[in-house]
């Protein structure tokens, strides 16, 4: 039976602005999500940066990279080298629905060399409950930011790859040493408590972020001198409240882009930017590219044009 002519829909879509310090030494999320495709999803590019894992829930697919397709279907796993060119997309007669994560950090080039996934991008045997409960950590994680947030999710794309690398040496006959270590990288504490009164101060900021914030406000939402509030702050998350406040904002605005057609003008003014000017100053200082760029770049995540699957 043919599917039925829907979009697809985002269940989840979650984006990330890792800090550089981090970004050298944990795996980064720059973006996830949880998607239910219509028969229409596609995505094609050259180029693009980043590593994407992808887990079929249900439904088939295809991926094509180097000019030959391979078909994906439910329990699968799929790894794509987002700086070659690359298209990917649901059957048309049976989209597929989709755990997604855009993943950079060390050693990821050279982990895919070493699992070819140039000429096989398509994981076969992989534990796909365990695989599915990594990315909804991510999800969680992305979605609830707390100290341990930069390693938790870097732990959890580390279990990730040891899945992907058990299953693609299970389908070739090989027996395979435990990896989690090796993938794992760094050591830290990431269940350390929260300081005092931080988590008031992180709540307001999180539901206020297009709002004026003054560290002394927030310094007596937590109970502490404006001083130590910046210290405890920074030993907790990594950055400053300002700084903090800043990627939110750009986090927000990273969504607001792709999911609507608001001008950016208003998209500045809606994440708490006065002057259109000064939002894309800091849009681009922060990831890279100008917001028109980027929603150019990430806007193909929604387009459509024909799945891959019966291709």
């Amino acid at each position: 039976m043919a599917a039925p002519n829907v979009s697809t829909q985002f269940v989840v879509s979650l984006f990330g602005t890792p800090q550089a310090a981090h970004q050298e030494i944990f795996y980064s999320v720059l973006r996830a999500g949880h998607l239910v495709a219509g028969p229409e999803h596609r995505i094609e590019r050259e180029h693009f940066p980043g590593q994407e894992l992808i887990f079929c829930l249900r439904g088939r697919g295809g991926v094509r990279i180097r000019g030959k397709l391979h078909r994906v279907q439910a329990g699968q796993g799929v790894w794509v080298n987002c700086h070659q060119p690359h298209a990917y997309g649901a059957d048309p007669a049976d989209p597929w629905e989709l755990y997604w994560i855009r993943v950079d950090g060390p050693r990821l080039p050279r982990m895919g060399e070493v699992l070819e996934v140039a000429s096989e991008p398509v994981f076969e045997e992989v534990a796909g409950d365990r695989v599915a409960a990594c990315y909804r950590d991510i999800f969680r994680e992305l979605g609830e930011e707390s100290p341990g947030t930069p390693a938790r999710v870097h732990a959890a794309v580390a279990q990730m790859l040891a899945l992907f690398f058990e299953g693609r040496h299970r389908a070739a006959g090989h027996g395979v040493e435990p990896v989690l270590g090796v993938f794992a990288g760094v050591g830290t504490d990431p269940g350390a408590p929260w300081p005092s009164g931080l988590r008031t101060a992180l709540r307001h900021m999180k539901q206020a972020f297009f709002q004026p914030q003054r560290v002394d406000a927030l310094a007596a939402l937590a109970g502490m001198s404006s001083s130590h509030f910046s210290r405890v702050f920074k030993a907790a998350l990594g950055t400053s409240p300002i700084d903090w406040l800043r990627r939110e904002r750009i986090n927000q605005a990273k969504r607001r882009l792709v999911e609507t057609r608001d001008a950016v003008q208003e998209i500045a003014q809606q994440v708490g930017y006065a002057d259109r000017y000064f939002f894309s100053k800091d849009f681009k200082q922060i990831v890279g590219v100008s917001p028109r760029e980027f929603r150019r770049r990430e806007g193909s995540e929604d387009s459509g044009g024909g799945g891959l699957g019966a291709g």
